[in-house]
């Protein structure tokens, strides 16, 4: 049964406060001290942990702090560097390719809007939304693979492709909760409802959910 957009908000609003004091910490694990180390660090992160993204950005970020150095680097080393996070040639690339970017169409700088974040070279809307969100204050729904496991479990939306998601979730949670909603619920996925074996009888939205394969124990 189908429900409407209304009763979507209603719901969602009563588990973000549920939630938002749950996870009180919840922010991104990744570390990063401006725009730019956050977007280099969150393509690093695609099919990657965080705890091995954070092992190889600070040696990455002191030879590499601005757009303009990691532009003109040789992708070898940058290969050598990001090595360990997996699939490094190819985000070698892509990092180097964002940061020219930078350098010719926004003068260095990272854009703050989520469209001109997506624009550039390697960049998708998953990581346009986490930089928007962390560092601008922009309204964000970050669709990662907690989020997107979460919020079809709780029957917020149901589609396998995140540019849907995004546009679901965005009609009923309000715009001044988004970036933290999405934060406490990529939260709520990693430590409470897993993806093999969801801690159920722990969860403090269980009475909300209408997951239907709920463990008991």
């Amino acid at each position: 049964m189908s429900i409407s957009e209304n009763e979507k908000r209603e719901r969602a609003l009563k588990i973000f406060h549920i939630l938002k004091e749950e996870y009180p910490e919840a922010r991104p694990l990744l570390t990063f001290s401006n725009p730019f180390e956050l977007l280099i660090a969150t393509i690093l992160a695609a099919q990657c942990t965080d705890e091995r993204v954070n092992m190889v950005t600070p040696l990455l970020f002191r030879q590499f702090p601005d757009a303009g150095k990691l532009a003109g680097a040789a992708l070898e080393h940058l290969e050598n560097i990001i090595q360990s996070t997996g699939f490094y040639k190819q985000k070698a690339k892509r990092i180097k390719d964002m940061a020219q970017a930078l350098v010719e169409r926004f003068g260095g700088k990272v854009p703050e809007s989520i469209d001109d974040l997506a624009s550039l070279p390697g960049v998708g809307r998953k990581t346009a939304n986490v930089v928007a969100g962390n560092c601008f204050g922009i309204p964000a729904i970050m669709v990662d693979t907690h989020f997107q496991r979460v919020s079809g479990r709780l029957g917020f939306a149901f589609s396998s492709n995140p540019l849907k998601i995004e546009p679901e979730i965005r009609a009923f949670v309000p715009e001044e909760i988004q970036t933290r909603f999405s934060l406490v619920i990529n939260f709520h996925g990693r430590y409470c409802c897993k993806a093999r074996k969801p801690l159920c009888p722990s969860c403090k939205v269980e009475k909300l959910c209408p997951f239907k394969e709920k463990t008991v124990k």
